[in-house]
């Protein structure tokens, strides 16, 4: 999966997950300073079953961290299992997850 190009779409308050020019996955979010929602993880139906979308929450999860200001608040089913899979990534988790 290393033609995958990710980015954060912070005009479509999104993150976006690209093959070339074609779209794979996005991942909705509300910033409001100080939590991150992850509203929706959505892959396009000729894309499913790649694991993109977890791809793209991993790749996601990772920036939040980086910049280390603001913590996520699981809002989508997809993201909320995600972060049930990877225990090991919780310390990002809002308190009220």
């Amino acid at each position: 999966m290393t033609d995958l190009e990710f980015a954060r779409e912070r005009d479509a308050a999104r993150f976006a997950l690209r093959r070339g020019d074609e779209l794979l996955s996005v991942l909705d979010y509300r910033d409001d300073g100080r939590t991150v929602a992850l509203a929706r993880a959505y892959t396009l139906p000729a894309h499913r079953g790649h694991a993109y979308a977890a791809v793209l929450v991993d790749r996601a999860v990772a920036e939040l961290e980086a910049e280390g200001d603001r913590v996520v608040l699981p809002v989508c089913w997809y993201v909320a299992d995600w972060f049930r899979d990877h225990p090991e990534r919780s310390g990002i988790l809002s308190p009220r997850s």
